[in-house]
């Protein structure tokens, strides 16, 4: 097991007392930190997170096209 999975699962132990119900639990625990590695790897990337000015500019839009 490696040190992320160890850990998120002593987390998960600690806060809420439970361990992972079953072989698929941990899996799903290990495989969490490729997704958290993979959502990094975007940081910075999404023009959504830095125009957000254009994300109002499109709501506004779709609701006057809508209406």
């Amino acid at each position: 097991m490696d040190p992320f999975q160890a850990d998120t699962e002593a987390t998960i132990a600690r806060w809420f007392g439970i361990a992972p119900p079953n072989d698929a639990g941990s899996r799903m625990a290990a495989d969490l930190a490729q997704t958290i590695r993979a959502f990094e790897a975007l940081r910075g990337t999404l023009v959504f997170e830095d125009e957000p000015a254009s994300f109002e500019a499109a709501l506004h839009a779709t609701k006057e096209s809508a209406a």
